[in-house]
């Protein structure tokens, strides 16, 4: 059993994390830092609380989940790997490519492993895409369009969407865009972006539309704050047909509602020499997390710093990409 430690215990600790600890035998959970220590006592009971990361880190605790705000990843990650434990790490799992070539060649110095929560890997949606694309159900893919927008018109006052390192949608649901179309695709020759802020006070990007060209293929990848209606969550196109599903991957509101398992399958549609309906596959951010379980006890990584570092790389390109205006060469 991995004892593990929770660092932070906001909204992704007590939704994406804490509920698979409890659910599987593989953790148990040894204590939280957490500068709110009723709140933990209010949802854990009897369960030591720690005020700092350096507490928590004197204990015999091996696995510690870093669920802090973005800018504090780096420096956390850091220390944990230099007493030798193991990290999850919420994306992004640093802001720089300067700091993951550092945190790699710290993980390399140290007996711990990182791996980055990459839990979107396993939304049924994605898993979906993968298996058509992998059976070239749509002959030879030439556009895909994966979009993760929302109606929240109104800045809200919490350090995602305040000023500040870390902040911003590209950070956020960027990073989950990005690490997708990688896992499919690979890097990218080139990259062109528009990465705006467009509500009333905004003072971190809220908006981004990012083109991956492989080629003469295309990954367009969006995210916005003003869409009020159901836009498509994936559009694939290819030399046979075309897939596109609607909705967001429900694994989320299910884990907002306390449950695990998720009983709730969704469909897409695929339009070949016929319109068809197929099942969405079931989303498995449990099986993920089994899966993060085998890979603290194999060594071996489930989604590797490197890996992370190639999204980063793909986070700052974008960057420079909107400020000038210009399709730029991806070095990868």
């Amino acid at each position: 059993m991995i004892q593990t430690i929770l660092v932070g215990f906001g909204f992704s600790a007590t939704t994406f994390h804490l509920p698979f600890l409890q659910e599987l035998d593989d953790f148990q959970i040894a204590g939280v830092v957490s500068s709110r220590p009723e709140d933990v006592l209010a949802v854990l009971g009897d369960v030591a609380v720690y005020a700092t990361l350096d507490e928590a880190l004197a204990t015999e605790a091996t696995l510690f989940i870093v669920t802090t705000p973005s800018h504090l990843h780096k420096d956390m990650v850091e220390r944990c790997l230099q007493e030798g434990k193991d990290v999850l790490v919420e994306k992004p799992a640093f802001l720089t490519t300067e700091e993951g070539e550092a945190l790699i060649a710290r993980e390399q110095a140290s007996a711990g492993i990182v791996n980055v929560f990459h839990n979107r890997r396993t939304d049924g949606d994605f898993m979906t895409v993968k298996r058509l694309l992998e059976e070239k159900r749509l002959g030879d893919w030439k556009v895909i369009e994966s979009r993760f927008d929302r109606f929240r018109p109104v800045v809200r006052d919490r350090w995602r969407e305040n000023a500040g390192p870390g902040a911003g949608i590209l950070f956020d649901l960027g990073s989950h865009l990005i690490d997708q179309a990688l896992v499919l695709f690979g890097a990218p020759d080139k990259v062109s972006a528009d990465v705006m802020i467009q509500r009333k006070g905004g003072q971190s990007d809220d908006g981004f539309h990012l083109t991956l060209y492989y080629g003469e293929k295309r990954v367009y990848l969006r995210s916005n704050p003003f869409i009020a209606v159901e836009a498509p969550r994936f559009e694939v196109h290819g030399t046979e047909g075309s897939f596109l599903k609607f909705g967001l991957d429900p694994q989320e509101a299910c884990l907002r509602n306390g449950e695990v398992r998720c009983p709730d399958r969704e469909s897409g549609t695929v339009v070949t020499d016929v319109e068809s309906t197929i099942d969405i596959e079931a989303g498995e951010y449990l099986s993920f997390y089994r899966a993060l379980a085998d890979s603290y006890m194999t060594r071996h990584p489930l989604v590797p710093l490197r890996e992370a570092l190639l999204t980063t790389r793909v986070i700052e390109t974008a960057r420079e990409a909107s400020r000038l205006q210009r399709v730029l060469d991806f070095k990868s």
